[in-house]
């Protein structure tokens, strides 16, 4: 009789978990030119300081940087097969914050910390919340960042943890946001023309709402290439013959790529916000599938000014994204205040952005 294998990961369950506990994710990930150029034909983001080598250099950084989404990525992508291999749904972010720029040829390793455990009622699953930190090859910090993802349970007797639910800042504090070290974006170096817009910090105004007004249909051979991409092996995301089972009877598209479109179409009405430097919470409010057409819609909630940095401020804005459904009215929740159901992201975070 054959005695069968236990070499392969099967992943962890909700039981698996415990407060403290530290996971240390395998794979580090190098960052090539091709990476940052698939990313672009992935979104087609067009913030110049992340297309233009020259444009970048020129404000002061050491090359073309990574969009700041795909090191966000790539360090979740490590934490799946430990945190998120038998999750139900990833469910929100917050207190995340973007350190060094990442540039091609840097490493980025990945871990990350329970903190917080919580069993559904149902007593199937439970939510799991960890803060994973994403560090390059001089432990330099890329992104740090809290998520909580509901995650199924191996065996529904299995008696629930004592719950803890982490007390999160609504907001990252100013304070802790990052200018890039060294980049001046004074308006001698920072060409409005070459970055597409006219319109800077000085010309926004907190209440406004900025409807992003082009939409970009999520295709499948897409949404798969860019969570082989990030290495993000959710079964959810990959295995079709099993989801065939589940609630929706298709593949769920990584929520990551909907912030991703998001990020791309808000270009047009924000083209000058240069870099996210934060993330002050996020929900993936409705599922989205292959074929959904996303538009977007963007509130400015905030803005912030640097001590002795006259070049540069911070915007905090929320974008919400909405599946096949034109953001013109700025659609959002009903009136029971439930999110619509073609609500499908609504992204609270920081960005920089030049001052005049």
């Amino acid at each position: 009789m054959t005695t069968p294998s236990n070499k392969t990961n099967s992943g962890n369950f909700f039981e698996d978990f415990r407060i403290g506990q530290v996971l240390a994710h395998a794979t580090p990930r190098t960052v090539t030119e091709g990476d940052i150029a698939l990313y672009t034909a992935l979104y087609g983001p067009r913030f110049a300081v992340q297309s233009s080598a020259a444009f970048a250099t020129g404000l002061g950084f050491e090359d073309m940087p990574a969009d700041d989404l795909l090191a966000f990525h790539i360090v979740f992508g490590k934490t799946v097969p430990d945190i998120s291999l038998n999750a139900v749904a990833n469910l929100g972010y917050a207190d995340g914050t973007f350190g060094v720029p990442v540039y091609a040829g840097d490493t980025i390793t990945t871990t990350s910390t329970v903190i917080g455990l919580k069993e559904n009622s149902n007593g199937r699953t439970g939510v799991v919340y960890v803060r994973s930190r994403g560090v390059n090859q001089q432990g330099e910090m890329v992104v740090d960042y809290v998520r909580w993802v509901m995650v199924n349970k191996r065996d529904a007797a299995t008696p629930a943890p004592a719950e803890v639910v982490p007390d999160l800042p609504k907001t990252v504090p100013v304070a802790a946001l990052k200018v890039p070290a060294g980049v001046s974006f004074d308006s001698e170096a920072y060409d409005t023309v070459l970055a597409g817009s006219p319109h800077l910090w000085d010309d926004y105004t907190p209440g406004e709402k900025i409807d992003h007004v082009d939409g970009m249909t999520i295709e499948e051979a897409e949404h798969m290439l860019a969570t082989r991409l990030y290495q993000n092996t959710a079964k959810v995301h990959f295995n079709q013959f099993e989801q065939a089972k589940g609630r929706f009877g298709k593949r769920l598209i990584y929520g990551g790529h909907i912030i991703s479109l998001a990020r791309a179409l808000s270009f047009n009405g924000l083209g000058n916000a240069c870099k996210l430097v934060a993330i002050n919470a996020g929900s993936h409010c409705n599922p989205t599938f292959s074929g959904d057409t996303i538009h977007c819609w963007t509130e400015v909630l905030e803005k912030a000014a640097f001590p002795e940095r006259a070049d540069v401020g911070a915007l905090r804005l929320r974008t919400v994204a909405t599946k096949d459904l034109p953001c013109a009215g700025h659609p959002y929740k009903d009136a029971e205040g439930k999110y619509l159901p073609n609500v499908v992201l609504d992204f609270d975070y920081w960005v920089l952005m030049p001052r005049r």
